[in-house]
């Protein structure tokens, strides 16, 4: 094993510090056992979860119990799979058979579901160990959930997936998932310093996980690398006739292709988008910085005036259809719901069906002009954020330099390569072509190799 990956040089107490794909490859070649990681990790869970606070269900000793039929699947020569011993953290909208899901609402308290979402028992199959439930916003809306940002407690983890992101920022787990209706994958993990991906729209199965807008609805990973985000997106891609979004296709080589070097060197556009005067000075002044680094492998590109409807269409895309799906939840318990929520349930019950069609309709020529952005570029790059993790825990932050991508189901990856001036996270996000995940990752890994030197 001359070229096995390093290990830390320790008691075993300091294994959460592994990447996924280093930890998976010593469980296979037997240098650590899927027990030892797992204990490791809980350790960190239990040495941090005050402060922190990323779960709403953790269950120690079922993790241990699948930690240690693992191992012994391993002992008597069977294979584990690509996640083979990892932890994964999920978050609590999507269905677990032997974990609560209650969808971060007091609603849904109590709720057993009988069997798991497509994307949880995908990756069961891959050998992860289901680590438990991460905190999920309210209904995977707005209304902040308990969870604080792992860098400083006084701020925002961002959400969605507040629990998922913070989970993975603070060692507790290599790996986690969560979902994206307008930024609720690429903002969390910015503001959290990790790798933060949304595939493009409709390559991961959401049968079995709330259905917030389906128009919009993307499941999404966070991890410590570009790699590690492959290895586990790559698990849940697999054609699922059950999702009216899927199409059948080849399972994408993430995996292979992000470790292979482009081959010709990338070229990016810098697109501000029209949100850019709600961008701050750290952002501004950190991607003056970047696009200065890059010099003559980015050009700045300008959008048409018709971009500038995006973040009004996706609006009333996601009003409409949440309006529809959590009607149920307002007729029993409006006043259990958050202000907020609320608001835009009621604002989905007014808008009419022609404007709710034409937001849809109009993605049609709004991709029509990203195209030709692609054709001369690998991947647009563009801050995820508005700048650092805000101060204070009663919002969850601004999705505003997500909403473009989401809207038009184009895959996005956030990097943490920059800090505000606050010593806190900036994400830099690229945006690939839609359904061309594996380049965008093999891009994003460059880039971070470029930039870090």
């Amino acid at each position: 094993m001359s070229d096995a990956l390093p290990l830390p040089a320790s008691d075993g107490l300091d294994l959460f510090q592994l990447d996924a794909t280093v930890a998976a490859a010593a469980i296979r070649d037997g240098r650590i056992s899927t027990t030892e990681y797992v204990q490791s990790c809980l350790k960190r869970i239990n040495a941090l979860e005050e402060s922190v606070q990323a779960w709403t269900y953790l269950d120690e000793d079922w993790a241990l119990e699948q930690a240690a039929a693992a191992d012994l699947a391993h002992k008597q020569g069977k294979s584990l799979g690509p996640l083979g011993g990892i932890p994964v953290g999920i978050k609590d909208i999507f269905d677990t058979r032997e974990m609560p899901t209650e969808n971060g609402t007091v609603l849904h308290a109590g709720r057993q579901p009988i069997r798991d979402a497509v994307a949880v028992a995908q990756l069961r199959q891959a050998g992860a160990i289901i680590m438990g439930k991460t905190v999920t916003t309210e209904l995977a809306v707005y209304a902040p959930g308990r969870t604080r940002n792992p860098h400083d407690p006084q701020r925002t983890p961002g959400g969605s997936s507040s629990g998922s992101a913070a989970a993975v920022a603070a060692g507790m787990v290599p790996l986690s998932i969560g979902s994206q209706t307008n930024g609720s994958v690429i903002r969390p993990a910015a503001y959290c310093g990790v790798v933060g991906y949304k595939p493009s729209f409709a390559m991961i199965s959401r049968v079995g996980a709330l259905c917030v807008a389906q128009s919009l609805d993307h499941v999404g990973v966070f991890a410590r690398s570009v790699e590690d985000v492959a290895l586990v997106a790559e698990q849940m891609m697999g054609f699922d006739g059950h999702d009216p979004d899927m199409h059948p296709r080849p399972r994408p080589a993430l995996v292979e292709t992000v470790t292979e070097s482009p081959p010709l060197t990338p070229r990016f556009a810098f697109v501000k988008t029209p949100v850019w005067e709600q961008g701050d000075s750290d952002i501004h002044n950190a991607f003056a910085e970047l696009i200065e680094q890059l010099q003559d492998l980015v050009q700045e590109v300008m959008l048409a005036p018709v971009f500038e409807q995006v973040v009004d269409s996706l609006t009333t895309i996601m009003e409409t259809e949440l309006a529809r799906n959590f009607d149920s939840e307002y007729r029993r318990g409006a006043d259990q719901l958050s202000e907020h929520l609320r608001a835009m349930i009621e604002n989905g019950q007014r808008h009419r069906a022609v404007d709710y069609r034409a937001a849809l309709d109009s993605r049609v020529h709004i991709n029509a002009l990203l195209g030709e952005v692609f054709d001369e570029v690998d991947a647009i790059i563009t801050p995820a954020t508005s700048g650092e993790a805000p101060q204070g825990l009663d919002s969850t932050g601004s999705p505003i330099f997500c909403t473009l991508w989401t809207y038009c189901g184009l895959p996005a990856i956030t990097l943490p390569l920059m800090e505000g001036s606050h010593g806190m996270p900036l994400g830099v996000q690229l945006v690939g072509p839609r359904g061309d995940d594996a380049r965008l990752l093999r891009t994003a890994r460059w880039l971070t190799a470029h930039l870090r030197g």
